[in-house]
């Protein structure tokens, strides 16, 4: 059976109209649940890979507005749920209050704000839950017990797992030591969504019977790359094939 995966992307990378040919090839690659990155030009908890792609769609031009259309349109034939990600200053500039509301008119089921951590949230999981929209807290594996605790009690059905600390990119080794981590979670009864630095199907078909689904986001950026102005469609869709498991090569 092929494991589930949320496949990362940014909105307008490389540009708007190839980003809507990347949603549509991570959907029918299989993808389970589709995170939609709104760049912002100072991205503290991503690496090269994904800055330099919150760059260029900036430079493509990106706006919230331009986002907020794009998940709407990308919503009219996803069969998945679709998580915004960003940060909060982006949130901030447009209210938090109105960006919840906005996120959930453009069709989007959910959010990950890392930087707006559960207790430090400006009211957004309050102003979320009255709208039906999921709002993901992140963790680390330095997280203390009863931070944790005192982060899955605030409700809400899921938990973003970072499989370790610092910066997305670097490649993850997949162990004891993030294995445990993703079991204090489990003991808390959350959806586990799982990443940071996961690029293979190894790593994915180790990580799958721990979590929810695994997110892959560096690696698939650095696919649009290598695809460059070729069949874009194709060569994600079998990448996304490749790491559920759907494709034999």
């Amino acid at each position: 059976m092929a494991e589930s995966l949320m496949t990362h992307m940014v909105a307008y990378y490389p540009n708007r109209e190839r980003s809507m040919k990347v949603a549509k090839a991570f959907l029918d690659g299989g993808a389970k649940y589709l995170e939609i990155q709104f760049p912002f030009s100072d991205p503290s908890l991503d690496g090269p890979v994904i800055q330099a792609a919150c760059t260029r769609a900036l430079e493509s031009g990106f706006r919230v507005d331009g986002g907020l259309a794009l998940v709407r349109e990308i919503s009219r034939f996803a069969g998945s749920p679709i998580f915004v990600m960003s940060y909060a200053s982006l949130v901030y500039a447009r209210g938090v209050e109105r960006f919840v509301q906005d996120i959930q008119r453009a069709g989007a089921s959910g959010l990950i704000i890392p930087d707006l951590p559960v207790g430090y949230d400006e009211g957004l999981f309050e102003y979320a839950l009255a709208r039906g929209i999921e709002v993901v807290p992140v963790v680390s594996p330095t997280v203390r017990e009863e931070r944790l605790a005192a982060i899955c009690a605030r409700g809400g059905g899921y938990i973003y797992a970072g499989l370790r600390t610092g910066i997305t990119g670097r490649i993850t080794p997949i162990g004891e030591q993030n294995l445990s981590f993703l079991r204090r979670i489990h003991a808390h009864g959350k959806k586990i969504l799982a990443g940071f630095g996961v690029a293979t199907r190894e790593q994915v078909k180790l990580l799958a019977p721990n979590v929810h689904a695994v997110v892959v986001g560096t690696a698939l950026i650095r696919s649009i790359e290598e695809a460059g102005s070729g069949d874009l469609y194709t060569q994600l869709r079998a990448k996304v094939e490749e790491l559920a498991g759907k494709a034999v090569l």
